[in-house]
């Protein structure tokens, strides 16, 4: 990662960490300074976010550890196709 700034794909591998708030500060403010100027990275956060919700909205167990690691590579894969 730059020193100062980043690039969508690294958005894309620091997305949950941002969610879950556990990036440091210094990440997390490129992070916000990437999203301001980044229609694709805030759409991307908003499908992923919608996506969690969804998840968590179900009345079911929750999905095993494995299927949700398999659906973060998908989105990950997707963007990487889709050449961001």
């Amino acid at each position: 990662m730059g020193e100062h700034e980043i690039i969508c794909r690294e958005f894309v591998e620091l997305v949950t960490e941002y969610l879950e708030g556990t990036l440091g500060a210094e990440t997390t403010d490129l992070v916000e300074q990437h999203l301001v100027m980044c229609d694709w990275c805030r759409d991307y956060l908003g499908q992923f976010e919608a996506t969690v919700e969804a998840v968590h909205e179900i009345d079911h167990e929750p999905p095993p550890k494995e299927m949700l690691e398999r659906l973060l590579t998908t989105f990950r894969a997707q963007a990487w196709e889709e050449d961001i």
